[in-house]
C-alpha cells in the first residue's frame, strides 16, 4: 500500500463533492417517490456486504474496501441500470484481492450465489458461470480506474490511541501525516495521543463501521472521520464523559493566585501534574491536531443524521459491530417487532404504506429497485421525451447473460 495518502489515487480522485454525488443519482431520481430511498440503499446494500464479507470471513478493513468499491462505482452508474447483486460480489471478489485476502472464484460464486437466494433477497437470477463474475470484475476495475488502493480510518484511529506499535506507525506514515511535506497534516506536535478504555476504544470503532452505511467515505479524508468518532465516542462513552466533565469543573474551579514565590517541591508538582495532562485532557488533544473543528463538528452531524435514518431502517440483524444502541438504546428493540410482523404477513400494498410512515425494510427496497429497473427498461425501450439515454452496454452484455 502506498504510504502517503496525500499523494494517493484515494486523495486525488476518490474524495468528491455533494454535487457530484448528487449528480450520480440523478437518473434515480426519477424512478422513486421519496429521495430517502436512495438513503436507505446506501445502508442496505452496505449491509448485504458485510453479510457477505462475514460468511467469506473476511476482516473488517476487506469489508470496507468492498464498500468503497462499491460506492465508488455508483458515482458513475446508476442503480436503475445494473444489477447490484453482482456489483456486490465482483466488489467482494477485486477487494480481497486488494487486501490480500483472496477468496477463489468459484468460492465466490457459490457463496454469493447461496446467500443472495436466502430471504430477504430472493435473488434466483444470480448467474452460477464464473465467467459472468469475471467479466463483471473488468467492468468494475475499469469504473475505478485501476484505483485499488483505499486508505481507511482504523489505522489513524489505532495510531492516536497508541494502539500500535512503532513499526506499525511507520508502515502508514503518510496516513497519519508524519514525513508529509506538501499537504495539510493534522497530527499537531505529534505528543498528544488518547488513551481511551477499551469500551471507548471499541465504541469509535463502531461508530467507523457505521460510518460505510453512507457517502462520508466519499466525501472526507478518512483520519478525519476517524478524529470525529473519537471525538464522538468521548462524548458518548460515559466514563469517559464524566472524566470531561470533571476536567471542565476543576479548570473552573482552580483559583488563579498571583504569587510571585514558589518552592521548587511546588514546582515539582506541578511540572508533573503538567507531564501527565496530555493523555488525559481530552480538550487539549483536539485542540493540539491541526484540523478544522468546525469540519469535524460538522461530520458529527452528519453521523448523527446517519443514525436518525438508520433508525427508520428496519432490519433484524445482528448490530454487534453497530454503535446505534449508544445512540438510542432500546428504541431499535421496541420497534423492531411490529414492522417483522408487518413484513411477514402484510400485503404488497400495506406494507408500501407502513414504509412510507415509518421507514423501509429490505423487502420493501428490494421491490422498490425492481420497479426502477423495470420503469428505467421501459423507458430505455419507448423514450417519450426523445432525449438521448445513456446505456452502459458491457453491464447491458453482463445483465443479459446473468
Amino acid at each position: 500500500m502506498a504510504t502517503d495518502f496525500w499523494a494517493s489515487s484515494h486523495y486525488k480522485r476518490w474524495i468528491v463533492d455533494r454535487a457530484t454525488l448528487k449528480e450520480s443519482r440523478s437518473d434515480d431520481l426519477q424512478y422513486v417517490d421519496d429521495p430517502d430511498y436512495l438513503d436507505f440503499f446506501a445502508i442496505f446494500f452496505a449491509n448485504v456486504i458485510a453479510k457477505l464479507g462475514k460468511k467469506l470471513n473476511f476482516r473488517q478493513r476487506v469489508i470496507a474496501t468492498a464498500i468503497v468499491f462499491f460506492r465508488r462505482f455508483y458515482i458513475k452508474n446508476s442503480y436503475c441500470e445494473t444489477d447490484p447483486f453482482i456489483v456486490i460480489a465482483a466488489c467482494c471478489y477485486v477487494a480481497g484481492k486488494a487486501e490480500e485476502s483472496p477468496v477463489h472464484i468459484k468460492n465466490m460464486v457459490a457463496e454469493a450465489r447461496l446467500f443472495f437466494s436466502q430471504q430477504p433477497y430472493g435473488v434466483k437470477y444470480f448467474p452460477s458461470d464464473n465467467s459472468k463474475l469475471a467479466e463483471m470484475e473488468f467492468y468494475l476495475v475499469a469504473d475505478l480506474e485501476c484505483d485499488l488502493t483505499v486508505f481507511h480510518p482504523y489505522r489513524t484511529l489505532l495510531s492516536l490511541c497508541k494502539k500500535e506499535s512503532s513499526n506499525d506507525l511507520q508502515t502508514e506514515a503518510g496516513e497519519v501525516g508524519v514525513g508529509v511535506d506538501d499537504g495539510p497534516r493534522y497530527w499537531g506536535s505529534g505528543d498528544g495521543q488518547l488513551e481511551l478504555p477499551d469500551d471507548a476504544f471499541q465504541l469509535a470503532w463502531s461508530i467507523v463501521n457505521d460510518t460505510y452505511r453512507s457517502d462520508l467515505c466519499l466525501l472526507y479524508p478518512p483520519h478525519l472521520l476517524a478524529i470525529t468518532a473519537l471525538y464522538l465516542a468521548v462524548v458518548l462513552h460515559g466514563p469517559t464523559r464524566e472524566l470531561l466533565q470533571q476536567q471542565s469543573h476543576s479548570v473552573e474551579a482552580t483559583p488563579v493566585h498571583n504569587s510571585p514565590r514558589r518552592s521548587s517541591r511546588q514546582n515539582s508538582s506541578t511540572s508533573s501534574s503538567h507531564s501527565k495532562k496530555p493523555s488525559q485532557d481530552f480538550v487539549a488533544f483536539f485542540a493540539e491536531l491541526n484540523i478544522s473543528m468546525p469540519l469535524v463538528a460538522t461530520i458529527a452531524q452528519e453521523i448523527i443524521s446517519l443514525y436518525t435514518l438508520w433508525e427508520r431502517y428496519l432490519e433484524d440483524s445482528d448490530h454487534v459491530d453497530s454503535a446505534r444502541g449508544t445512540f438510542y438504546g432500546h428504541a431499535s428493540a421496541q420497534t423492531q417487532p411490529a414492522v417483522s410482523h408487518s413484513g411477514v404477513s402484510t400485503p404488497v400494498e400495506n406494507l408500501e404504506d407502513a414504509q412510507r410512515a415509518h421507514g423501509a425494510t429490505p423487502t420493501f427496497l428490494l421491490q422498490v429497485l425492481t420497479r426502477m429497473r423495470e420503469n428505467r427498461l421501459s423507458d430505455m425501450a419507448h423514450a417519450s421525451s426523445g432525449r438521448h439515454v445513456a446505456v452502459n452496454k458491457m453491464l447491458e452484455r453482463t445483465q443479459a447473460a446473468g
